[in-house]
């Protein structure tokens, strides 16, 4: 017959070793370190150092297209230049939620229409903006003709 051993360590009382308990530690920690990773990004992709946000730019121009969407929506303007030449400007803006809790509804800018926009140009010189304020210049004071809403 062999001898019973009696233990007498936290474990004999229900506790889980230190060894044990420091191992569930460190199995979290990568999962930790992964999460505090995706911070960097998350950050950059919401700065605006593309942009040189000191100037703000006026142009008028038709819609080509409206693109309300999360995180960013987008305006895409056609611009007709001096020489008349069009440019067609992609214009960033805050997404849909943010820009309708300001009064901005979805019908007063649309396809086609006319409007006057104030932007922060790219630094790099394309173009592209970040959209600060929209004016319809359509003719339909229903859909906001001549006020300017923030669409940032």
């Amino acid at each position: 017959m062999s001898p019973q051993l009696k233990h007498e360590g936290p474990a004999a009382r229900g506790n889980p070793p230190a060894s044990y308990r420091d191992r569930r530690f460190f199995h979290g920690l990568p999962a930790l370190l992964f999460a505090a990773s995706l911070v960097g990004p998350a950050m950059a992709h919401h700065s605006h150092n593309a942009y040189e946000l000191s100037v703000w730019t006026t142009m008028e121009g038709t819609v080509n297209q409206v693109l309300l969407l999360n995180p960013h929506s987008w305006i895409y303007l056609d611009v007709t230049g001096e020489q008349g030449e069009t440019t067609t400007w992609a214009l960033e803006a805050a997404n849909f939620s943010a820009f309708f809790a300001k009064g901005v509804k979805q019908e007063d800018v649309r396809s086609g229409d006319r409007i006057r926009v104030r932007v922060h140009v790219l630094r790099d010189g394309s173009n592209g903006g970040l959209l600060g304020f929209v004016t319809p210049l359509h003719g339909d004071p229903a859909r906001g003709h001549g006020i300017e809403l923030e669409w940032d």
